[in-house]
C-alpha cells in the first residue's frame, strides 16, 4: 500500500472486489469514495445480481441503470470474468498479485468450488489482505448455510427487538432491504483498514473473515446485558411498555412521542390544552399509563389527528418535550439541514437522464475529502482497459477469451 500523496485519503490503494448484491460492493464503495482504485469483477452472464434490482428510471428494467447498483458501485472500474473457468481463475490470481486488498462475499461452498482460498492467492502476493464476507463465518456448524437478509437479521437478533414479548400483534420484524449486508460491509471496511495498517508493521497481509450474523449481533446495544443482569428479554417496547412511548398519526404525517418522565408527560398534557381525560386515575403515573396504554393511545390519537407535525414538533421543542417527526424519504431529500451540509449527491450516468440522487458521505474530512470521480461501470465497461493496461494482455488474447466466454 502506497502512502497517499494525492488529494484523497486512500489514493494509491489497489482493491479487487468480487461478489453479488450489497456487502462486498458497499465495503469497497466506502474505500473507492476515499480514492482507492477498485476493480469490480463480475460474471459475464448478467453481472452482479444487484443490476437486476430496482428502482429503475421510468420503471424500465436495465442492468446499467439499477439505482441500487449505481449507488453501490460509484468510483469503480468494471471487468467481466468467469472465475469458474481455469483461465478466468488464473486472471483473478494475476489481478490479486497486483492488489493490496481483495474483498468478496462468496459463501463458503462457492469459495471451495471456485478455489478462492487465501493461501493460494497469498502465495503470489504475500502482502495481500483478503476479506471474506460470509453469512456465518468459515467454521462452526452453520458454515455452509445459505442465508438471505431476512435470515441474517433474525439470526443476529435484531428482528426480535422489533417485536415485543407477549404481544401477538407485534411479531419479529426486519428492516426494509438488505440492512444486514450493509452492517457486514461496514464491519468489513473497518477490518480491511485494520489489516492494512497491520501490514505496515509486519510487511505481510492476512485473511479477514467477517460473519454478518456477528456483525448484526454486535450492534444490539445493551440488549445482551438485560438477560444476565435482570433475566429480561429486551424488545422495542420493553417487557412492560411505559406510556406515552408511541408513534402518533397527525393530519400531515407521523410523530414519535417519548414522554416517559413525569415532567415530560405534564408538559405534553399542557401542550394538548389540559384535557379532562388526562386527570383520570388510569393515567395518574407512568406505570398506570403503561398498564392502560391502549386506552391512552386512543385519547392521544383522537387529539393528534387534528394537529400538524411541524407545529407540534416546534411547540414541543420549545417546552423541552422529546418529540421527533418521523421522516419519510421525501422528507430527508428535502431536509433543510441535510441540504445545508451537502449530504446528498447527484451521480451522473450516461444512461440516466438528469443523474440519480444518492446519499453522500456521512463524514467530512477537512484535508482529504471524499469525491465522485466516475459513475458506476456499465457491465464490462473497463474489461479491455484493465486487461491491457494493468495485466499487459495483447488484443488477440483478449479476443480469444471473449470467444470462449471467459470475459
Amino acid at each position: 500500500m502506497e502512502i497517499a500523496t494525492q488529494s484523497q485519503a486512500l489514493a494509491g490503494l489497489r482493491v479487487l472486489e468480487y461478489g453479488h448484491m450489497v456487502s462486498a460492493a458497499y465495503a469497497t464503495k466506502l474505500l473507492a469514495d476515499l480514492g482507492a482504485d477498485v476493480i469490480k469483477v463480475e460474471p459475464p452472464s448478467g453481472g452482479d445480481r444487484a443490476r437486476q434490482r430496482g428502482p429503475f428510471p421510468r420503471g424500465v428494467s436495465d442492468p446499467d441503470c439499477s439505482g441500487l447498483f449505481l449507488y453501490l458501485n460509484t468510483n469503480k472500474r468494471g471487468l467481466t470474468l468467469d472465475i469458474s473457468q481455469a483461465r478466468g481463475h488464473a486472471l483473478l490470481r494475476r489481478l490479486a498479485e497486483r492488489a493490496d486488498l481483495f474483498v468478496h462475499n462468496l459463501p463458503p461452498p462457492l469459495m471451495d468450488r471456485y478455489g478462492v482460498h487465501y493461501e493460494e492467492l497469498a502465495a503470489g502476493n504475500p502482502r495481500l489482505v483478503m476479506v471474506s464476507i460470509t453469512p456465518f463465518g468459515l467454521d462452526g456448524p452453520y458454515r455452509d448455510y445459505a442465508a438471505t437478509d431476512l435470515v441474517l437479521w433474525n439470526a443476529g437478533g435484531v428482528a426480535y427487538l422489533n417485536g415485543a414479548p407477549e404481544a401477538d400483534d407485534l411479531p419479529p420484524l426486519k428492516a426494509f432491504g438488505h440492512q444486514a449486508e450493509y452492517q457486514g460491509a461496514l464491519t468489513a471496511a473497518v477490518a480491511s483498514l485494520g489489516a492494512l495498517f497491520g501490514r505496515l508493521r509486519t510487511g505481510r497481509g492476512q485473511h479477514v473473515v467477517v460473519s454478518i450474523q456477528e456483525a448484526v449481533a454486535a450492534i444490539l446495544e445493551m440488549t445482551f446485558e438485560y438477560w444476565p443482569y435482570m433475566h429480561v428479554i429486551a424488545s422495542r417496547l420493553g417487557r412492560r411498555p411505559i406510556q406515552p412511548l408511541a408513534f402518533l398519526e397527525l393530519r400531515d404525517g407521523w410523530i414519535f412521542a417519548c414522554c416517559v418522565e413525569e415532567h415530560q408527560w405534564q408538559g405534553f398534557v399542557e401542550l394538548m390544552g389540559n384535557p379532562e381525560w388526562a386527570r383520570l386515575e388510569l393515567f395518574e403515573n407512568r406505570l398506570a399509563r403503561g398498564e392502560n396504554g391502549d386506552a391512552l393511545t386512543l385519547f392521544l390519537q383522537e387529539w393528534a389527528k387534528e394537529q400538524s407535525v411541524m407545529e407540534v414538533y416546534r411547540t414541543a421543542q420549545q417546552r423541552r418535550i422529546p418529540f421527533a417527526p418521523v421522516s419519510t424519504m421525501g422528507d430527508l431529500l428535502n431536509s433543510e439541514h441535510l441540504r445545508a451540509r451537502g449530504f446528498f449527491a447527484v451521480l451522473a450516468h450516461p444512461e440516466v437522464d438528469g443523474g440519480i440522487t444518492v446519499p453522500g458521505a456521512p463524514y467530512q474530512l477537512s484535508r482529504t475529502p471524499w469525491a465522485i470521480r466516475r459513475p458506476a461501470p456499465r457491465l464490462g465497461e473497463h474489461t479491455e482497459e484493465i486487461l491491457t493496461r494493468d495485466l499487459g494482455l495483447p488484443p488477440a488474447e483478449i479476443d480469444a477469451l471473449r470467444e470462449d466466454h471467459v470475459l
